[in-house]
């Protein structure tokens, strides 16, 4: 019977096709922003970039991007430095995943696949985007409900979690340092690579 699949079962296949949907929606508006052609012009990039951080920040969770990367550490930063952290990380999380999919050529990006918690409040949605090259580019996206929204908490990039490519730095620069130097080295590692993007 139905009932013998259990109420996560259930709340997790009934929430799936509206998390497909959502997450569908807002990657489409970041991609077609990039396939315009003014975003290959670095001047011209830049009002169509604040466009696609916009797309971003409505389906990215930077606070939970945060708090899982810095791991246990992160109630020691006040709630000054988690703002500014916050701030920074996103921008270097952008920045990073914009750079690797800013190949796309245009085609329709495919959905391959979803993995589902038991409990219906976590998902993972499986992508593949295509580059200018013709190289397929696997995308996922972990989603959370989370105060009755869902949001994107990790991007995997060639199954490589954003998050945990960044923790591990993290770690070490905690395990010396101060929450305050890991600010100051997240904040100028985005400025840098900010800076790069604008000249190519």
């Amino acid at each position: 019977t139905v009932i013998s699949f259990g109420i996560g079962w259930l709340l997790a296949h009934a929430a799936i096709p509206f998390v497909n949907d959502l997450l569908q929606t807002q990657i489409d508006q970041i991609l077609n922003v990039l396939k315009e052609p003014n975003y290959k012009d670095p001047i011209k990039r830049v009002p169509l970039r604040a466009q696609i951080e916009k797309y971003v920040h409505e389906i990215f969770d930077f606070s939970e991007f945060s708090a899982r990367t810095v791991g246990r550490n992160w109630p020691s930063f006040s709630d000054a430095q988690k703002e500014r952290f916050d701030k920074a990380f996103a921008n270097l999380l952008l920045i990073t995943y914009l750079d690797k999919i800013q190949g796309y050529n245009g085609e329709k990006i495919e959905y391959s696949g979803e993995v589902l918690s038991t409990k219906g409040d976590r998902a993972e949605i499986q992508t593949i985007v295509t580059l200018s090259d013709g190289k397929p580019v696997p995308v996922a996206y972990r989603m959370m409900l989370k105060n009755g929204k869902w949001v994107v908490y990790d991007v995997l990039i060639e199954n490589v979690s954003l998050i945990k490519n960044y923790r591990s730095q993290f770690q070490d620069v905690l395990t010396r340092g101060t929450p305050e130097q890991l600010i100051e080295r997240v904040e100028a590692r985005a400025r840098e690579l900010q800076a790069q993007s604008t000249v190519n």
